[in-house]
């Protein structure tokens, strides 16, 4: 596989940016807000400027080739270099990621929540987006390691420091989740290392060298892998961090959470345990399809159980991520394409799900559904996003939703060789029936919330009377309608989310070559 790396320097700029960023805030005075927050945008906006460059450079004839490599000696003890480089599965991602934070971003100038220690807030966002564009370009398994945990604590202390009621308990459940299941993933790449001669991390190496393991020694190293990813998903039954950690974070911390931090599990799955063990893929596949499909099920079930408007959005991802797995347990070209297009269209929709749960909350100081009502009388334009959003997230043919959920069903009438093509029919069939508990969910939430009048407890002050001082009326000083930051922050996501509904090939045609090659083992 040959390699194309001119201009080697644009990614380490890319992904290591936001902590110089990080190194000049430290000299700010925290009381400095403004200035703070100006540098952490700046540097935010200057990474994205990076990643346009990437985008603009990146050449898409080529995209089943790595891009931009660079390698250089690391940790030459443990035979680890620092080896990195792009191609058309990462490049959709690795972009996101920094869109996402820049947008992020803008929507905190005016929300930074409370305890309001906006320098770190916004210091920690910066450290949160290295570990993952990090995470996606690299290509020796220490360093996909080390980004991978460097997302744990900035996402820790978000959730801690500045979460809802519960927020220890959900940081900590976050933190030890994810920290097991890195514990076994860990294993199973250094399994891995010696069991190809202890030669080297490089994926590319391990992927040549992986088909010779023996199929039951992959078989359990492969089961490592799939604890350590299953648990960022997150998979049924490891999901369980995710309605707590999601509920408690800060509105900042649960669009970073849904629209990047679960992509890396499914990346890992297909960056490297499918290429590198092809042999226990096959015997694991039918597996990670049957618990995509629970989740779809349970994910759907879950959420029309909730009260809160948050928790409905969080188990509504772990259905989403069902049908990722789903794609991705096929084994096949057309579901890896799916699952890698529906990793992008569900961080887009469900990062706006999230900013629109936020700004409810910050109007109306509660995500209870029966206390909100009405929102399209009170505001408009609000209720008319959140309708939007709900419909992408349902799938609605024409926005990027769809072309998450449907192909990966469809994927599943013809899995790879060798899979059981009855048992993945059938999986099939559960996941077209999940489609239609997923529209039941969000048109009911979405009818509770946005239609009908709104409720005595926040009709009273309509806006008006905020003169007379009854007290009561204060309530109702901060319904108002979408303003300047969230219009900025949110009008690229909407936008996305429509193009790439109206015209999908513009990833897939990024994705499916690489995807291509991601699977030649399984011929495909």
């Amino acid at each position: 596989m040959e390699v194309l790396s001119d201009n080697n320097w644009v990614l380490t700029v890319g992904t290591f940016l936001p902590l110089v960023g990080v190194l000049i805030m430290l000299f700010i005075p925290k009381a400095d807000e403004a200035l703070a927050k100006a540098v952490a945008i700046i540097t935010a906006a200057a990474t994205l400027a990076v990643g346009i460059f990437t985008l603009v450079k990146f050449d898409y004839d080529k995209a089943d080739q790595m891009q931009f490599v660079a390698e250089a000696e690391w940790i030459s003890v443990i035979k680890s270099s620092y080896f990195i480089g792009l191609d058309g599965i990462s490049l959709p991602l690795y972009f996101l990621s920094m869109v996402i934070t820049l947008l992020v971003m803008i929507y905190s100038w005016n929300h930074v929540p409370s305890p309001g220690n906006a320098k770190a807030f916004f210091a920690l966002m910066l450290i949160l987006q290295t570990g993952m564009a990090g995470t996606f370009i690299a290509r020796d398994l220490v360093l996909f390691f080390v980004f991978f945990e460097l997302v744990l604590l900035p996402m820790y202390f978000m959730i801690g420091v500045w979460g809802g009621e519960n927020r220890q308990y959900a940081s900590l459940k976050f933190f030890l989740y994810t920290m097991f299941g890195s514990a076994l993933m860990l294993v199973a790449f250094l399994a891995l290392f010696f069991q190809t001669g202890a030669e080297s991390f490089s994926i590319p190496y391990l992927i040549e060298e992986g088909i010779n393991i023996p199929k039951n020694t992959q078989i359990w190293i492969f089961a490592g892998m799939f604890i350590g990813f299953a648990v960022k998903v997150p998979m049924f039954p490891f999901h369980t961090w995710l309605p707590d950690a999601h509920t408690q974070a800060p509105t900042q911390g649960s669009v970073i959470l849904a629209a990047i931090l679960l992509k890396l599990g499914t990346y890992g799955f297909v960056r490297i345990a499918i290429p590198i063990l092809p042999e226990a893929a096959k015997e694991w596949a039918p597996w990670i399809g049957l618990l995509a499909v629970i989740g779809i099920i349970y994910g759907a079930l879950g959420c029309l159980a909730q009260t809160d408007m948050k928790r409905l959005i969080a188990f509504s991802s772990v259905a989403h991520m069902g049908y990722v797995m789903l794609g991705i347990s096929t084994l096949t070209e057309f579901g890896m394409n799916a699952a890698m297009f529906g990793m992008v269209a569900h961080g887009l929709i469900t990062g706006m799900l999230f900013f629109i749960a936020g700004s409810v909350k910050e109007r109306y100081h509660t995500l209870e559904i029966k206390r909100l009502s009405g929102l399209l009388v009170q505001v408009p334009k609000l209720g008319w996003i959140l309708g939007f959003s709900a419909m992408a997230s349902l799938g609605l043919p024409g926005l990027a939703g769809f072309w998450g959920e449907f192909p990966a069903i469809l994927s599943a009438y013809q899995p790879a060789e060798g899979l059981p093509v009855g048992v993945f029919r059938t999986y099939m069939v559960i996941a077209a029936i999940g489609t239609v508990f997923a529209a039941a969910y969000l048109l009911w939430l979405y009818q509770r919330t946005a239609f009908g009048e709104p409720t005595a407890e926040f009709s009273s002050g309509h806006g008006h009377d905020h003169g007379h001082g009854h007290g009561d009326d204060d309530a109702h000083s901060d319904i108002h309608d979408v303003n300047k930051f969230e219009w900025i922050a949110w009008t690229p996501l909407l936008i996305a989310i429509v193009v790439f509904g109206v015209y999908p090939q513009l990833m897939f045609k990024v994705l499916d070559p690489a995807v291509g090659v991601t699977l030649k083992a399984f011929g495909g």
